[in-house]
């Protein structure tokens, strides 16, 4: 049975300090809804999780983002956590790889702290967009619309507020990830028979 992320390419992007769920939950979904999944962090082996103020796991790093481009993945994820975030933010690849994702009108998911890199990205003016109640003035100041809902979805960019929230996060992600390569897929198939057509 053909799952809904067949053929998916996700990359999730942290560096030491996310918040360990909001990573291995929604990595879990991926992999099960058929998504090829890379953990990729900033020129490191491997990065810590933490759960709440405590230290978590370490997880070994897929590849590193030096070698990768967004025209390696279909789809980005963005764990929070206080630190992971905005030590991002700080390192210019980092801001440019998100940056690329909606360049290409890839879409993006975003919990808790993450969306800061959608701030500092510049990503968020006039969307509607949640996250950690922390973050919605930054939002606002940067243009968007903050929600405190659950899990928004608006124009490729999907986003929730906390831990909790992570079930609904991950059945829109999934949703929104498969819908972007339907009409991926479709426009592919237009194009081939339109060029079919011309030869």
């Amino acid at each position: 049975m053909q799952q809904k992320l067949d053929g998916c390419r996700v990359a999730i992007l942290v560096t030491d300090g996310f918040e360990q769920v909001e990573m291995t939950e929604p990595r879990k979904a991926l992999k099960e809804a058929g998504a090829q999944v890379d953990l990729i962090a900033p020129d490191k082996k491997e990065v810590q999780g933490m759960n709440h103020d405590e230290k978590g796991n370490k997880f070994p790093a897929d590849k590193q983002l030096s070698s990768v481009s967004t025209s390696d993945y279909d789809a980005l994820l963005l764990p929070g956590g206080v630190a992971n975030p905005d030590k991002l933010r700080t390192i210019p690849q980092a801001v440019a790889f998100v940056k690329g994702f909606a360049q290409s009108s890839k879409p993006i998911a975003a919990i808790c702290h993450g969306p800061w890199m959608l701030v500092e990205a510049d990503l968020v003016k006039g969307r509607k967009v949640t996250s950690w109640p922390s973050l919605q003035t930054d939002i606002r100041n940067a243009g968007g619309h903050w929600e405190d809902s659950e899990v928004i979805a608006d124009t490729g960019l999907i986003t929730s507020r906390k831990p909790d929230d992570i079930p609904a996060f991950n059945r829109k992600m999934i949703e929104e990830f498969a819908g972007r390569m339907q009409k991926r897929a479709g426009t592919e198939r237009t194009q081939t028979a339109g060029a079919r057509r011309s030869a």
